[in-house]
């Protein structure tokens, strides 16, 4: 068995040619997709375990919460320290959590996983993820149930790096069409919103990634058609869009260099929806509260455009 467990693939006939995803049992880790051919998110070696997060869903929160610390109705909650260099809880609680398949299909997949009450989050969650290939990629279903007795803050991210084919990562354009920026400190924790003008994190006209050094969070993002999107650019023609619906009106973007690819290491572009920014649980920005029994169900996508 592979570091990241049992690995479901995916595939079905699309406008473009074939469509091929496969999906980890860790963590419900996107590990490819391809559509007709070029690879729209970033490949790892099999002998790894995700780097760098690739491809892993974040619940019940993504991003961090600072010091691992947060409150609850005047009561101080001590989540574990995933993060040791910053002192920070990191990118939510089923990280290394294997899910279990609850439904298939040759083109689709829904995995589950629960969040149990633990130090820090005194909850329980039932949550899944469905991965559906369409006519032009893929779309990502995350369902959460508050299963306890106590109403629950939640918030969900994901994880992707994206490419655009076969082009070098450095040459592809990265478009995010955000106005605000979150600054932030040095266990990157927001602690201010600034206009992205003027800046190096502005990528509504674009920006070469290879230019770029950037982890960013960022808002205010233009909905096109009823979504955001967020596109990578080759300079053969090949462009990938992430889509989201409104619920995740937040973008981390992250250039990775030394990102381990199949063929050595390159650098690695994330774009990452997420319902909420980093260190929620204390600000309660984007924060949901599940009352019992109720559902949230919250959907992206990646698509090729050409």
């Amino acid at each position: 068995m592979l570091p990241t467990g049992e690995q479901h693939l995916l595939r079905r006939d699309g406008a473009l040619g074939e469509v091929k995803a496969v999906v980890a049992e860790l963590a419900a880790g996107l590990r490819s997709l391809s559509v007709g051919g070029p690879d729209l998110v970033q490949r790892y070696p099999d002998d790894r375990i995700a780097p760098y997060a690739a491809g892993i869903v974040l619940v019940p929160w993504p991003n961090r919460v600072a010091d691992a610390t947060w409150t609850l109705d005047g009561a101080t909650q001590r989540l574990d320290v995933t993060e040791p260099a910053t002192g920070n809880a990191s990118h939510g609680l089923l990280r290394n959590t294997g899910y279990s398949v609850t439904d298939r299909e040759e083109h689709a997949i829904t995995l589950s996983a629960t969040v149990f009450p633990q130090h820090g989050y005194p909850f329980l969650l039932q949550t899944s993820v469905r991965y559906e290939l369409d006519d032009e990629g893929l779309t990502v279903t995350h369902g959460i149930v508050n299963a306890g007795d106590g109403r629950a803050p939640v918030a969900i991210g994901a994880h992707p790096y994206l490419r655009a084919g076969a082009s070098s990562v450095d040459d592809l354009q990265i478009v995010v069409a955000a106005d605000t920026r979150f600054e932030m400190d040095e266990r990157h924790i927001p602690t201010v919103t600034r206009p992205v003008d003027g800046t190096d994190v502005d990528l509504r006209s674009g920006a070469r990634a290879g230019d770029l050094a950037i982890d960013v969070c960022l808002t205010d993002l233009a909905l096109i058609d009823g979504r955001y999107r967020h596109r990578l650019a080759a300079p053969d023609g090949v462009t990938t869009e992430l889509w989201a619906e409104e619920d995740f009106a937040y973008t981390q973007v992250f250039t990775r260099p030394g990102f381990p690819g199949p063929d050595g290491e390159e650098l690695a572009v994330a774009i990452e929806p997420m319902t909420a920014p980093a260190n929620a649980l204390n600000t309660g920005e984007g924060l949901r509260f599940l009352e019992p029994g109720e559902e949230w169900l919250a959907t992206w996508g990646i698509r090729r455009l050409n």
